[in-house]
């Protein structure tokens, strides 16, 4: 009880059998006056209009540079996709029941989650350049897990959700990660649960959200401050300009000293931040024109912070091989192997600018640490 007002929490694991049967179970004894879900709208749409992604403007996807937000959640669900397929269950089962009882009965729908793009948006924006590096990783490195498990060794993990277990050692080198993936979406979901229409709430959540809720829902928490995605830091931009200049000037002052050696260093800066880009794109199997734009790019790119190697090379990549109906079709069953990944022309965009990007930024590196030797060789020689 919470003042007045009953609240029936659930905790379930989100691709098990039992907690989707649970689900419907209490709900239909209790007969609320609202079922609140761990949902947000955008995932709630998803789960509905099977035919959204037919929809998606993934040229718009790219300009807007949310490649890596979209690229992120197809993985995460990609990870529960082949977790559920496993047992032979829909993910997001005990969701889908949830939604489907309080219908039957009459109770009032709430999507008690933070939306999906904020959670990631905050994560990224509290992350420096490695961490988002190995965030990156992680991710894809998820792609290629064959990870199998029990619907029983399920109910035992019943202490994690879903995001969580995608991204659990990242969490562990990051503790910041958890805040916001975990204690931040705990205070959201409390506040939405305690505000629910009605005298009577059952709340349908991740287990492993359980224990923060009980926390959280003693005390009113701020749902703006919670959505607010954190401004971009102006040190990045700082750093990124810092570089560029000072490369800049490293090569200008050894093309007046020593001609040869300066065009050595803009030709290393050319094939190191190309190459490495142009592989990048080559690793996304993406097209030749990708590749070849991603190339010439890429040294251009890493000399002004504003612009990136893989937004243009997944333009091309769109323009050239531009998605089929039926690539969005199959976009849900793709994205639960890693064949179908690197097969379908809507993840394959996806990849050709986050593979483009980081290999540009290790060329950066490397290419400028040439441009540092050959400097300090023809002064200090």
């Amino acid at each position: 009880m919470l003042d007045d007002k009953e609240l029936i929490v659930i905790g379930t694991a989100h691709v098990s059998k039992n907690s989707a049967e649970e689900v419907k179970t209490i709900i239909e004894e209790e007969k609320p006056d609202s079922v609140a879900i761990e949902l947000c709208n955008s995932r709630y749409q998803s789960m509905q209009d099977q035919d959204r992604w037919k929809k998606t403007d993934i040229a718009k996807v790219v300009k807007e540079k949310k490649s890596f937000l979209l690229l992120a959640n197809l993985i995460l669900s990609s990870y529960q996709k082949r977790m559920a397929k496993q047992i032979g269950i829909q993910a997001g089962q005990e969701m889908l029941q949830a939604i489907e009882s309080a219908k039957e009965i009459g109770a009032q729908l709430v999507l008690a989650d933070r939306d999906i793009q904020v959670t990631f948006a905050r994560i990224w924006g509290n992350l420096g350049f490695w961490g988002k590096t190995k965030l990156f990783f992680t991710l894809v490195l998820s792609i290629f897990s064959d990870e199998k498990i029990t619907e029983e060794d399920l109910e035992k993990m019943k202490s994690g959700d879903m995001l969580t277990s995608a991204l659990s050692e990242l969490s562990k080198s990051f503790p910041q990660l958890k805040e916001t993936l975990i204690d931040e979406r705990d205070k959201f979901l409390a506040q939405k649960i305690k505000t629910a229409p009605g005298k009577k709430v059952v709340a349908v959540v991740g287990a492993g959200h359980v224990p923060g809720l009980k926390e959280a829902i003693k005390e009113d928490q701020d749902l703006v401050a919670l959505s607010k995605i954190p401004p971009k830091k102006k040190t990045g931009k700082i750093i990124g300009w810092t570089i560029s200049i000072v490369i800049i000037a490293l090569m200008v002052s050894t093309i007046i000293v020593n001609r040869d050696a300066g065009l050595d260093q803009i030709l290393a800066w050319i094939l190191w931040n190309g190459s490495l880009s142009a592989l990048g794109t080559i690793a996304a199997l993406g097209h030749p024109l990708s590749i070849l734009t991603a190339f010439f790019i890429a040294p251009v790119s890493s000399l002004n912070p504003i612009l990136a190697a893989g937004w243009f090379a997944g333009l091309v990549e769109a323009l050239v091989r531009k998605p089929k109906v039926f690539d969005f079709e199959n976009l849900n069953e793709d994205v639960s192997s890693f064949k179908g990944f690197w097969k379908n022309r809507v993840t394959k965009i996806l990849l050709v600018v986050v593979f483009a990007n980081v290999g540009s930024s290790v060329g950066t590196f490397i290419g400028g640490a040439e441009v540092i030797r050959i400097f300090v060789k023809s002064f200090f020689g």
